[in-house]
């Protein structure tokens, strides 16, 4: 893997202050609908998708893309900056309030069926986006990043998401056991049912399998999914009690069409990719080629540098301005604003995407995430056969290996740090105190980056 960093000389964040854009977005629509008091202008009700569908697909046009990272040395700095993570707290009230002011417009009765639609849409788009703020705290050690990650899921009622995003996609991306993981030859379309409902049933099964080991009911209270599910229960509950039954049409509206935006999202982010296999029957550590990324720098600033995605995966715990870009991550031919209209349509979508997948794994289709139905058509159509080899070697990382032979009762994560104690076990995951190594799952996953498995942890010589 090799990376473009900066000069380490006097090295200062030159975005420090552009990131601001990133919770601008809610702002912007308590904005909107305030000047829309005072002038009538019903477009100023339309400012969500006219932001996210036409400014900033020709803002990332305009000013184009940023390659460079910060050097290591200042990692430490940026990732204890207090100034980044108000960056990220900013977004939650101000998304709140201005879906809490577009329920109370829409039943007014003040507005027209047209401008209803656009503050729906406009509220969608706010809810919809702060999905990834949420994606940004939810991957957070802290017990308080995490409730706020839950309170953010809560008015686009995808609580779920904390659950199976964490410890389900990030353990199978870019694998035909991701719901979340595209296939090449599945359009937008196939793939928003097929993920929507895969994602419910793998964060539901990841909790069945955490609460068996504590002994606890999947229906208990101690479900996390139950747990964020509830809270918007409570919210849309509050606001219909307040607001009547319209409003809880215009709640299930906004809401079903910003979960769209998530998944359109994750539908560009893995399409066609695929971790190979290893001989052991694990699949191999996930790696900057299993994401598609972009460096167009207006996305980047208002989506918390979600873009840079591989990073993302291999180091989930790492904020989002210390996030790097790898020479040998697959790119976009632009950045996600422009890339979700082109998801869209899909015949425009085959063309551009599928001879970037077919050049990513050098024509040999084989290595693909194809459709199931469609992999015959689709290999004969690029002239590429079932026994066609690529010299891509993969290697079993695992340290399996060294804990087999080791006496340690302590070992460590080498992603993210994490450091399963046996003296302390694990009891969130039912794992009490004094619970042997030998007796976690092998299946069982990191509870901190929900990446590195049992066989990754490096075991601590005392």
């Amino acid at each position: 893997m090799t990376t473009i960093t900066a000069n380490t000389t006097n090295w200062s964040d030159g975005k420090r202050y552009l990131w601001l854009l990133s919770p601008l977005i809610p702002f912007l629509g308590l904005i909107a609908v305030s000047l829309y008091f005072y002038t009538d202008w019903s477009f100023l009700l339309w400012m969500g998708p006219i932001l996210a569908y036409v400014i900033i697909p020709v803002a990332d046009l305009i000013v184009g893309t940023d390659r460079t990272n910060p050097p290591e040395s200042a990692v430490p700095q940026l990732e204890n900056d207090a100034y980044y993570r108000a960056i990220v707290y900013a977004y939650i009230p101000a998304q709140v309030g201005v879906t809490v002011w577009g329920a109370w417009l829409a039943v007014s009765g003040i507005l027209s069926g047209w401008e209803i639609f656009g503050l729906c849409w406009s509220v969608g788009v706010i809810n919809g986006v702060a999905i990834n703020t949420a994606h940004e705290l939810g991957h957070k050690k802290g017990k308080f990043e995490r409730f706020l990650a839950k309170v953010t899921l809560m008015p686009v009622a995808y609580g779920h998401f904390f659950v199976e995003h964490n410890k389900g996609h990030h353990v199978n991306v870019a694998t035909p056991e991701d719901p979340a993981s595209s296939k090449m030859g599945e359009s937008f379309y196939a793939f928003l049912p097929r993920t929507v409902i895969g994602s419910v049933r793998s964060a539901w099964n990841i909790e069945k399998k955490r609460l068996n080991r504590l002994n606890k009911s999947v229906l208990s209270w101690d479900n996390e999914n139950i747990k964020a599910w509830m809270m918007t229960v409570v919210f849309f509950g509050a606001l219909t009690a307040w607001l009547g039954w319209p409003a809880l049409i215009f709640l299930v509206v906004q809401a079903a069409y910003g979960a769209s935006l998530l998944e359109v999202i994750n539908y560009v982010e893995h399409y066609g990719l695929l971790r190979q296999k290893l001989p052991s029957g694990r699949y191999e550590r996930c790696q900057p080629r299993h994401s598609w990324n972009s460096n167009h720098i207006v996305t980047n600033l208002f989506l918390y540098q979600l873009q840079r995605h591989s990073d993302h995966h291999a180091n989930p715990t790492r904020r989002f301005q210390a996030l790097r870009h790898f020479e040998d991550s697959p790119q976009l031919p632009s950045g996600y604003a422009s890339m979700i209209l082109v998801a869209y349509v899909t015949p425009l979508w085959y063309r551009m995407m599928d001879p970037l997948v077919y050049k990513h794994h050098d024509g040999d289709l084989t290595k693909a995430n194809i459709l199931p139905s469609k992999r015959e058509k689709i290999l004969a159509r690029w002239g590429v056969s079932e026994d066609t080899q690529s010299d891509l070697e993969v290697v079993d990382s695992s340290l399996e290996h060294l804990q087999k032979d080791s006496q340690a009762t302590d070992f460590e994560c080498p992603g993210c740090g994490y450091v399963y104690r046996q003296e302390q076990g694990c009891e969130q995951e039912g794992f009490a105190p004094g619970t042997p190594w030998a007796n976690i799952p092998k299946d069982w996953c990191c509870p901190d980056c929900g990446v590195r498995e049992k066989v990754d942890f490096k075991p601590i010589e005392n």
